[in-house]
């Protein structure tokens, strides 16, 4: 079965430094396959993080699910980055609808090795005056002293490695958001709770939803 995923554009993006390093694809998810995995996801306004499993996702949406914890991603975010990810676990979830309380200035979890978010969004009025568009963050304290600006819009894809200094957050909107997060783990046993407690979330979510 072909990719969906845009894998020569990743590999020819330059990693950029400032304000941490990362690496901004557009079109990583090109617009036909785009257009298909968007109309599989829910459309319910429901905030929060799921995991995938449990969305009633149509099979084009299962399918990018597969491919981004696939080998061929793990392998060129490795590379990209000069990163041994070789057997750090996974974990991936999903958002739909995005709360008023979310997009808040932070740093992910130290047991987060990598993170990527793949956004499926169509344009929308909101997004081109800059609200729920993600800032890569030159400090802690401050949303409007950014180096980058990514929209969640057009299968962009963005990938960083944790760090520190890793700060980002997004202006305030509340709508349909649809985006997808990967994280490569460490193997330590702060990662191996965050990931138990991941999957009992999944258990509890689906009983609530379902």
């Amino acid at each position: 079965m072909s990719a969906l995923l845009d894998y020569e554009t990743l590999a020819a993006t330059p990693v950029a430094q400032a304000p941490f390093p990362h690496v901004v694809v557009r079109d990583f998810l090109p617009p036909e396959a785009r257009a298909r995995v968007y109309a599989d996801f829910p459309h319910k306004a429901r905030g929060g993080s799921f995991p995938p499993d449990v969305l009633k996702l149509g099979t084009q949406a299962r399918l990018l699910m597969a491919e981004l914890e696939g080998p061929r991603l793990r392998a060129a975010i490795a590379e990209k980055f000069g990163l041994d990810l070789e057997g750090a676990p996974s974990m991936l979830t999903a958002r739909v609808h995005t709360r008023a309380k979310d997009g808040q200035i932070h740093r992910d979890s130290d047991s987060k090795r990598v993170t990527a978010l793949l956004y499926l969004n169509p344009d929308r009025e909101e997004f081109a005056s800059q609200a729920g568009c993600l800032r890569l963050l030159r400090g802690a304290s401050d949303l409007e002293d950014y180096a980058v600006e990514v929209p969640p819009t057009h299968g962009t894809f963005l990938v960083f490695p944790n760090a520190p200094h890793a700060w980002h957050g997004h202006k305030s909107y509340v709508g349909p958001r649809f985006s997808v997060q990967l994280n490569y783990m460490t193997a330590d046993a702060k990662a191996r709770s965050e990931l138990r407690r991941h999957r009992v979330s999944a258990f509890f979510k689906k009983a609530v939803l379902f």
